[in-house]
């Protein structure tokens, strides 16, 4: 009897696995990021927001913290979409709050948005492997930006935040945004090299390229590839910019990083 149900699970066994195989693919496909994580950070930021105002965006399966300021000049010029860099938050001290709240001293809304994070041990090429979980969130924010009905829409993204806003745009070339900036773009880990180049031939908005004479090696390394592709997508508005005396968070240079921006963003 014992045998006769042993061998009964024995031939159910390789279907059971595989079952449990594919449902495990499934649900790490659809929340490869580290929700909990990303839990934890809104919880510590969302109630302590004191410049702006907490957003909560959702895309089919998740919501997720965003932060909204309104431009303290008018006329209004339009909105800067922030997205953060590797492992942070849409309200990080270092770059993105400093960028969130200057740029609207200059006529600029500006919505910070919450990516996919991991945990702290994760490397380079662990965040390619989520950059399509970027996509909703980029999505979401472009839809919430659009009901306001603002003259101009601008990406703005810094580090690892550049590859996820890259790779939307290569996915959406036709999408219904002004210009994209990447502040540091391209960073990568020791022996973690890019795998490919940025796609940025492919980009006709205009571009502007933004590091510090003192960014990490693979930004500074990348940054004559970096502009040929940006000028074989043929739009001259684009341009490379460099901000001396500084480093990849441009750590006590926020307010010239600020300027450099803005003072492109009105040649558009």
């Amino acid at each position: 009897m014992h045998m006769f149900i042993f061998k009964q699970y024995q031939n159910f066994l390789p279907f059971f696995l595989l079952t449990v195989t594919l449902y495990s693919s499934v649900h790490h496909s659809l929340f490869a990021s580290d929700l909990a994580k990303e839990q934890r950070m809104r919880e510590q930021v969302a109630d302590y927001i004191m410049d702006g105002d907490a957003v909560f965006l959702s895309t089919d399966s998740h919501e997720f913290l965003s932060i909204y300021m309104q431009s303290e000049t008018t006329p209004v010029k339009g909105t800067i979409i922030i997205l953060h860099g590797r492992g942070f938050h849409p309200n990080w001290p270092k770059l993105v709050f400093p960028l969130r709240t200057g740029l609207t001293e200059h006529g600029w809304n500006t919505l910070s948005v919450q990516m996919p994070v991991l945990d702290n041990d994760a490397s380079f090429y662990d965040y390619l492997d989520i950059l399509p979980e970027s996509h909703p969130r980029i999505n979401a924010a472009l839809e919430f930006i659009q009901q306001k009905k603002p003259a101009k829409i601008i990406l703005l993204a810094h580090s690892c935040g550049s590859y996820m806003g890259i790779d939307w745009l290569h996915k959406n070339l036709n999408a219904n945004l002004t210009a994209f900036i990447g502040v540091g773009m391209g960073p990568t880990d020791y022996g973690q090299p890019m795998l490919e180049p940025l796609p940025l031939q492919d980009i006709k908005i205009p571009v502007l390229d933004i590091h510090g004479d003192n960014d990490y090696p693979a930004v500074l390394r990348n940054a004559a590839r970096r502009w040929e592709n940006i000028q074989l997508a043929g739009n001259k508005k684009s341009q490379q910019r460099v901000v001396e005396k500084t480093d990849h968070y441009f750590n006590d240079r926020d307010a010239e990083l600020v300027d450099e921006i803005t003072d492109w963003l009105d040649t558009l």
